[in-house]
């Protein structure tokens, strides 16, 4: 596995594999045994300003080619990852530390979206609007964009890269890539092995793994980009979207959540347990949709509770590559001291853990919460790892509340034996999603997919594409003659 990173530790720029040119490098590391993957020298201003370069050009004749023979591209890749699917699952088990359940999900939810990037490649249509004016036909044309810039997070970062560059390329733009640093295979020059291999064009997509360290706000300043796909925090995306706005540029922000799972009075307890734990275990709590407060109805609170403690406690935690392991390290050692820390503020603000997990350097074993202040800043935000909150609350008024007393508005699910009920109760919350008697994580390639309030700004996945990474060009035609009055 070591010598298949280090065969794509390297840039992507106009069709070529080559090192950075930056001053340092990138060490991308093994987040449950240390183990060195791979060195990076990071790429520079300079050679952001290649990939940009290479994209526009490119783009030109991509656009222009049929979108049939477009579509087989993706038919490809899509063949390519069914192929490769155990080693890649290998890579995101190592540069992750995600178990081998999270890798088949992954990969799972990646072939759904390379599916139906093969549909989009055909699903710009043009239409003919009527005129007021004797003569006139005024033609709606869908075009791409041009060039999108793609940043992906750490936590799914084959699915969440491949989310926004092949839907972009099947449309007919030219992308360049930015993965997370401490995703730079898994999330970056793998997706660009897998698209030439599968016979993508050269400079079509272009990754460059580096750091805002070396290069600032250049990826989203430099003028050749149109569209920015930035998903992760709500605090970089707030700069995302600051910067772009300033530049007239479109920002598509998948940002983070606070999401809530709510328990009725009248839920199926044993269910609702089981959606709880894995919604906010599923990838160490690493997701986020991922339910950081558990909303139970006073009615049943004592029986979940016990419930859902007895079963968080048979998680087993460890090694990634044990396929009975459920919870894997979290990506680096500041994630870890952060939830660390915020266990221990709970205990501080008098809260009561009912279980607290221990610690070896990236592992953090789960915890469970409950006793917090009902103004506590912890149930206010995001929480990005095995940290659960359990909140009592007395009616279904009083959980609307709580629920939409957040800054995000992501994603949610309510338990429920009347879905009804459920769906008047999901109405009522201010979340770009919510699941009746469900999880809260949950992707599907042609849903509509985002958030409110800090949680982003646009949506991805079917249709929404089209609104993302295309525009309209109204052309108009005169087939008479227009009276003009001067």
């Amino acid at each position: 596995m070591s010598s298949y990173f280090t065969d794509l530790a390297q840039q992507y720029i106009d069709g070529e594999w080559r090192s950075g040119t930056g001053s340092w490098d990138i060490i991308d590391f093994d987040p449950y045994n240390d183990e060195k993957l791979a060195s990076i020298t990071i790429a520079t201003v300079d050679e952001v300003d290649q990939a940009y370069r290479a994209a526009a050009r490119a783009q030109k004749d991509w656009a222009a080619t049929n979108p049939y023979t477009r579509r087989a591209v993706f038919e490809k890749a899509l063949r390519l990852v069914e192929e490769r699917e155990e080693e890649i699952a290998g890579a995101i088990v190592a540069e992750l530390g995600g178990t081998r359940l999270k890798a088949a999900f992954e990969l799972h939810l990646a072939k759904e979206f390379l599916r139906e990037s093969v549909h989009l490649a055909l699903a710009p249509e043009g239409r003919i609007i009527p005129s007021p004016v004797d003569g006139k036909e005024n033609r709606v044309y869908r075009v791409p964009v041009g060039v999108v810039g793609v940043i992906s997070p750490f936590n799914f970062p084959f699915l969440l890269s491949l989310k926004s560059v092949a839907p972009a390329l099947a449309l007919g733009n030219g992308v360049v890539l930015k993965p997370h640093q401490n995703t730079p295979v898994v999330g970056g020059s793998l997706i660009a092995k897998i698209f030439e291999d599968a016979g993508l064009p050269a400079g079509l997509l272009n990754v460059v793994i580096t750091d805002i360290a070396e290069i600032g706000d250049a990826f989203i300043e430099h003028p050749v980009p149109k569209v920015i796909s930035f998903t992760g925090s709500d605090q970089v995306g707030r700069h995302v979207a600051t910067v772009c706005a300033s530049l007239f540029k479109r920002a598509v922000l998948e940002l983070g959540g606070n999401s809530a799972l709510v328990v009725l009075d009248d839920a199926d307890v044993d269910y609702a347990v089981d959606a709880a734990v894995f919604s906010r275990y599923v990838h160490q709590g690493q997701v986020c949709m991922a339910a950081n407060r558990v909303l139970v109805d006073q009615a049943v609170a004592d029986e979940f509770t016990e419930k859902f403690v007895t079963k968080v406690r048979t998680l087993k935690a460890g090694d990634p590559r044990d396929p009975e392991t459920v919870i894997g390290p979290v990506i680096n050692a500041r994630q870890a001291d952060a939830l660390t820390g915020v266990v221990e503020q709970a205990l501080s603000e008098g809260a009561t853990v009912l279980v607290r997990g221990g610690r070896s350097n990236n592992l953090v074993e789960p915890s469970v919460v409950t006793g917090l202040s009902a103004d506590s800043a912890l149930l206010r935000q995001e929480v990005f790892g095995p940290v659960a909150f359990l909140v009592p609350f007395d009616g279904e008024e009083e959980a609307v509340r709580l629920v939409n007393d957040t800054p995000y508005g992501l994603s949610g699910a309510v338990h429920t034996g009347d879905v009804e009920r459920g769906v008047r109760f999901a109405k009522r919350i201010d979340t770009g999603m919510f699941h009746v008697n469900d999880g809260t994580v949950h992707d599907e390639p042609i849903v509509p997919f985002g958030g409110e309030k800090h949680s982003g700004v646009g949506r991805l996945n079917g249709d929404t594409m089209l609104d993302a990474f295309t525009t309209t060009k109204w052309i108009s035609v005169q087939h008479g003659r227009s009276g003009f009055p001067f």
